[in-house]
């Protein structure tokens, strides 16, 4: 079994991390182009065409199931990327956990990126599973760079800014960008400091791995052997998986799985 990734950077640590631990005998393809990132303030066109090369170069591997681990390509790409690789290959797209964050009431705060704060994307998936909870976006400017990068004082002054837009009192945080779960006890750190009670995190990592081996017809067994291997491609080339990444529990999680060629 073979699962490929695809985003700018290192936000598909996440998913990838995800997909290790419910099926720690699948191979994993990460495929990245963090030279084009970020990819948010690019047009819709250009979003599209680098998730098609990194998607492209994932497919070269033969994977069973492509998941694109980008809120942005999945808003702008996951059409053109479906059209291009289906049925042949399934691909999975990260869609914010808006709705499971609806189910339990609100209010609710939605870190994203400026580029989707406030989007008709975003605004849609509020207005279609929201339900009565009440929803604050909140605009995340340098967070994702700053986590990308590792900048612990970056990613520092970047949260802080982003729980000073969150109202007091929010019982969840929806992480509306696939870097932000990086980071995410520092997040619920900092929002709890406002009134003591830390939110509950929302991210997607776990729902997309469990979408994608739903997709390749099997499901997750986390007591396998630990024979998954690893491929990094950045920009299509094959490459060692990014000092940065043993920043984050995610990646060392993955550091330890054996390389493939």
């Amino acid at each position: 079994m073979k699962i490929a990734l695809v985003d700018s950077g290192i936000g598909l640590l996440a998913a990838a991390a995800a997909v290790r631990r419910a099926r720690p005998d699948a191979d994993l393809v990460l495929s990245s182009d963090p030279d084009s990132m970020p990819w948010g303030p690019r047009s819709a066109d250009d979003i599209t065409a680098h998730a098609l090369a990194c998607a492209k170069a994932a497919g070269a591997h033969e994977p069973d199931a492509l998941i694109v681990a980008c809120n942005t390509a999945s808003v702008h790409a996951l059409s053109a990327l479906r059209e291009e690789l289906e049925p042949d290959l399934p691909v999975i797209g990260t869609v914010p956990a808006v709705k499971p964050a609806a189910q339990g009431g609100g209010p609710v705060a939605v870190w994203a990126t400026p580029a989707t704060t406030g989007s008709p994307y975003q605004r849609r998936l509020i207005a279609e599973f929201g339900k009565d909870a009440q929803f604050t976006e909140v605009p995340c400017h340098g967070l994702a760079d700053a986590v990308e990068t590792a900048q612990e004082h970056a990613v520092d002054v970047a949260i802080g800014a982003a729980a000073a837009l969150t109202p007091r009192g929010v019982r969840a945080v929806v992480l509306g960008c696939t870097h932000y779960e990086l980071v995410g006890e520092r997040i619920r750190a900092a929002v709890s400091e406002a009134d003591g009670t830390p939110p509950v995190l929302f991210g997607s990592a776990g729902a997309v791995a469990a979408q994608a081996l739903r997709r390749i017809g099997t499901g997750p067994d986390p007591g396998a052997a630990p024979t998954g291997g690893l491929t990094v491609l950045l920009a299509g080339r094959t490459a060692r998986l990014p000092e940065v990444a043993s920043t984050y529990a995610e990646g060392r999680l993955l550091a330890g799985a054996p390389v493939t060629p």
